[in-house]
C-alpha cells in the first residue's frame, strides 16, 4: 500500500488570499479598541477609518475591560506607557481572554527599556495575543535580546527570523517583523511581503497604525497569519501608490490616507509581492 505524499510545510498565502481578506475586512467594518501611544492616537484612528474599520480609543482602566468584551479586536501599543494605561492594558487582556476577543501587541522599544519590556512580557504571559507586531529589534527584545536604538531597529527581519518563529511557537500566535521585506510567521508557515516605500519611515505612526490594521483584520478573518499579511499588504501597497504623488513626508501622509481608502482587493491581488 502506497502512503500518500504529504507536504512538510503548509502552503504559503497567495496575493488572492490577501485580496479576499481585504474584502472580508471591509464587509465586517470591525470595531477596533486601541490602547495606543499618545503620539499616534489621531493618526491611528484615521488609518482605521480610511481603510474601512471603526476605531475606539478606550484606554482608561475603568472602561478598557468592559469595552474589550464587545470590540471586534484590541490593539495594545507600548509606545508611551503610563501607570493608568498599563492598568487598562491588563484589564483589556483579561477581558479578551474571557470573551475570546483577538488582540495585537506592538512592543514598542522592547528590550531597550526594562519597565515596558517586562509589562509586554507579562501581558503575553497572561493571555497570548493573536499577533505580535514589531521591528526586528523589538521582536528580539521581547524574546530576551537587548532591543534597538530607541524605537529604531538595529537588526534585520532575516536576522531575527528564528527568534520570531520560536516566539510564535511558544505563544501560539503570529509574529510579524516589519522591515524592507516584512516577515510574518506562525512558527510553521512563513510569509514574506516586499511592498512598501521609504517614506513610511518618515511619518510618525505608520508602523503603529499597522498594528491597529492587523487588529482589525484579526477581528474579521479567522486565520491570524492571513490577518497580519492582509493588513501589511494593504498598508504597504497604499504607501507605494501614495509615494507616486507625494513631494515629501507631509504630502505622503495625506496621500496615504487617501490610498488606504482607494486600494481595492483587485489592486492587492495584482500588486502584492508575496512569497
Amino acid at each position: 500500500m502506497t502512503t500518500p505524499h504529504r507536504p512538510t510545510q503548509p502552503p504559503t498565502l497567495s496575493a488572492s488570499d490577501l485580496a479576499d481578506s481585504l474584502t472580508t475586512y471591509r464587509e465586517a467594518g470591525p470595531l477596533v479598541q486601541c490602547l495606543t501611544n499618545t503620539v499616534v492616537t489621531n493618526w491611528t484612528a484615521n488609518v482605521l477609518l480610511a481603510s474601512g474599520g471603526s476605531p475606539a480609543m478606550v484606554d482608561n482602566p475603568d472602561e478598557a475591560g468592559v469595552f474589550a468584551r464587545v470590540a471586534s479586536a484590541v490593539l495594545i501599543n507600548m509606545g508611551t506607557p503610563q501607570a493608568a494605561t498599563v492598568a487598562a492594558m491588563h484589564a483589556a487582556v483579561e477581558a479578551c481572554a474571557a470573551a475570546g476577543t483577538p488582540w495585537v501587541l506592538d512592543p514598542v522599544a522592547a528590550g531597550g527599556l526594562p519597565w515596558r519590556t517586562e509589562i509586554a512580557r507579562t501581558l503575553v504571559a497572561e493571555h497570548a495575543p493573536a499577533i505580535i507586531r514589531g521591528n526586528a529589534s523589538e521582536i528580539a527584545g521581547l524574546a530576551g535580546g537587548s532591543g534597538g536604538r530607541g524605537v529604531d531597529s538595529t537588526d534585520s527581519p532575516e536576522a531575527v527570523l528564528d527568534i520570531a518563529r520560536a516566539l510564535a511557537t511558544e505563544h501560539g500566535c503570529v509574529v510579524a517583523v516589519s522591515g524592507p521585506v516584512d516577515h510574518l510567521t506562525d512558527g510553521d508557515r512563513l510569509v514574506r511581503l516586499a511592498n512598501g516605500h521609504a517614506l513610511m519611515t518618515q511619518v510618525t505612526g505608520v508602523g503603529c497604525s499597522l498594528g491597529a490594521l492587523m487588529a482589525g483584520f484579526a477581528g474579521s478573518v479567522d486565520d491570524p497569519l492571513l490577518a497580519a499579511a492582509g493588513a501589511t499588504a494593504l498598508l504597504t501597497i497604499a504607501a507605494e501608490r501614495a509615494a507616486e504623488s507625494a513631494s515629501g513626508p507631509g504630502s505622503f501622509a495625506v496621500a496615504l490616507l487617501d490610498q488606504l481608502a482607494a486600494v481595492t482587493p483587485e489592486d492587492v491581488d495584482a500588486s502584492a509581492r508575496v512569497s
